[in-house]
This record gives C-alpha cells, structure tokens and sequence, in this order.
C-alpha cells in the first residue's frame, strides 16, 4: 500500500470510504475538501487502480467503489502491462504475500478450508464450444457459449493479462501461451478501463479470433459476474493456465481451495482411448490420470472446460451437460 498510495490519499481513503461504495454526494459528506480537490484524488486514485468509478444502472450517478486487494488491485496494478521498478517491487510483495498465505492455511489446514465453503465460487467455466455444439438433444444455454458472452457485449476492452505479466516479471515465464493480451472486461468495466487508459476497445472479431487461439494453446475460459452472481452479467472473461492464473496458482500453492461454477464434465470413451496422455498433460486440474493405458478421471475435479475432449486426438472424450454445479476441490496439503 506504501508503494501504490500517497499517504494522504491513503487518510482520504480511511476517512471517507468507510462503505466500499460511495456516490460525490456521499464523499462531500465525510471531508471538507471541495469538489474539484475531490475529483483529482478520486481519478489519481482510478488510475492506479485503487478505486473504480462507473456510472450506477438506476440512477445514472457515478459510484465510486474502493477495490479490495484480490481480486481488484493485484489485477488492475499490473493490467497496463507496464516493467517499472515499481511493478517489479509490487510483483515481489504479491509472491512474498501468497508464500505466507500458503503457510496461514497449510498450519492450519483443518480449520481454515471448510470455511472457504461459505463464500461463493470466484468464477464460472465456460467450455469450449466446438465441443457443446455436437452435444445431441441438448438446449445449450446462452451464457454456456463464449460467442453468446461476446455478442451481449458492445462495449470490450482488451487488457494485458495480469497472472502473465506476474509471472514475467519474476522470471518464471508462461509454459503455455505466448500471448499476453486475451484478457477481456465487458460493459461498465470495459468502459472504465478504457477511460483510465488499462486496456484498449476491442471488437467482437478480434475478441472470437483471440479466444479461438486460446483454445487451441490450451487455455481455460473463465468468465467473472458482477458480485459473483451468475444470475448478473458477466463483468470479464479471462483465458488461463495453470501455471500463471492467480486463482490456479491459489489452489496448486496450497492457500484455498479450488471452487467454480461448471455445467459440463468430461467423459472418457474407454474403447477409443489409446492412451497417449495428451489429456493427462492439457487439464488445468490434474484430474487425469493413465490406469493400464486407460485415462481415467477424478469426476470430483472435473470443472468442464473441455480442453481434454478439445485436445483429444482419438475423440476419445465428450464433454457432459450437468446442468449449473458448484465445483469445490480442497487445496493440496502440503507435507
């Protein structure tokens, strides 16, 4: 906080955003500062990615919302893609953070991990749709489709992907993709990114190609709703591997446990199956493994994103409508 906030805007912050959101009206209750003093802090603070103003759905007023630090400042401190010693700084904390993190929940594992079962599921997994297209007699549901998200969408913003750059800046480079820009934000956040200079517009071509490509690298689609509620719009979609995905990483690093929203799971065709392991090696998960050269999968691991049926050189597996689930895998426990 030292590094991202002048101290007087961090006593700005203390003082005022007692509640995480507040409209003009609301700050110049709690400060003496008038409005234009107000605004310069308020969009220095936008730019750092400390705070996000848009514009409310009912009454058309800005409400300005205090971020919390993950999801919301790791994210958006390092979405501009920027390599300062600022960031590099930042990047060092952020690792040195998760590394006590891991050793809060590993000491005391027992206690702390059922109680991630009372918070809502970070993100929701959205399948590779060439594979839910062949699915006989199934009614696909439109925010199952990637192309269905997108078309909801006029406003999107493309913006570095932040899990990528962290990694890149501490020198453990993406095993899997090359790209770094295929992170999209949709609506409001899209538009607030883009006014604050953290991504660029995006057209709907470009967003498909992009996302097309990430499937054929292996990456996991994972869209993010507004308060985590899938019953709200979809607020950004982001195309992650195991190796660089903040919330992959909060699970393989022992700090919580994996929990998604899914509507699909795999299923292994035994007959087909030659066991060449590409499906052993592609899913995000670990949760395929080779038995008598047979891939065999931990259902209660599967999130249904469909990379293994994707990547299956035999057709050898199909991916299964279930119908929206909680997916819930305790985080590995450490020795």
């Amino acid at each position: 906080m030292q590094i991202l906030i002048k101290e007087e805007y961090a006593e700005f912050i203390a003082s005022v955003f007692l509640k995480p959101s507040l409209n003009m009206d609301q700050i110049k209750k709690k400060t003496d500062l008038n409005e234009e003093t107000i605004l310069k802090i308020l969009n220095d603070l936008m730019n750092n990615g400390i705070i996000v103003g848009t514009q409310s759905r009912s009454k058309r007023i800005t409400v300005y919302r205090l971020m919390s630090p993950f999801p919301g400042i790791f994210e958006y401190t390092l979405m501009k893609g920027e390599t300062s010693e600022k960031e590099k700084r930042l990047v060092q904390l952020f690792d040195k953070l998760f590394k006590e993190m891991s050793e809060i929940t590993q000491s005391n594992y027992e206690n702390i991990v059922p109680q991630f079962k009372n918070f809502p599921p970070i993100d929701r997994i959205v399948p590779v749709e060439e594979e839910i297209k062949d699915i006989k007699g199934e009614t696909v549901i439109p925010f199952e489709e990637v192309s269905k998200i997108i078309d909801n969408y006029d406003n999107i913003a493309l913006v570095h992907c932040y899990c990528r750059h962290e990694k890149d800046l501490l020198g453990d480079p993406c095993k899997v993709t090359d790209e770094r820009k295929n992170c999209f934000l949709f609506g409001k956040s899209a538009q607030f990114v883009i006014d604050h200079n953290f991504g660029r517009p995006a057209s709907k071509e470009e967003v498909i190609k992009l996302l097309i490509s990430a499937e054929d690298d292996g990456l996991v689609h994972k869209a993010f709703h507004i308060h985590s509620d899938t019953e709200k719009e979809e607020e950004a979609l982001c195309n992650c591997c195991k190796c660089c995905c903040g919330i992959f990483q909060l699970y393989y690093k022992g700090i919580m446990p994996y929990h998604c929203y899914t509507s699909y799971i795999s299923q292994i065709i035994d007959e087909k199956c030659i066991g060449c392991g590409t499906c052993v090696n592609i899913c995000p998960m670990e949760t395929i493994h080779l038995e008598d050269t047979i891939a065999v999968l931990n259902e209660n691991k599967c999130i249904g994103c469909g990379l293994c049926v994707h990547h299956c050189p035999e057709e050898a597996i199909i991916l299964k409508r279930t119908g929206l689930r909680e997916v819930f895998v305790p985080p590995p426990k450490k020795v």
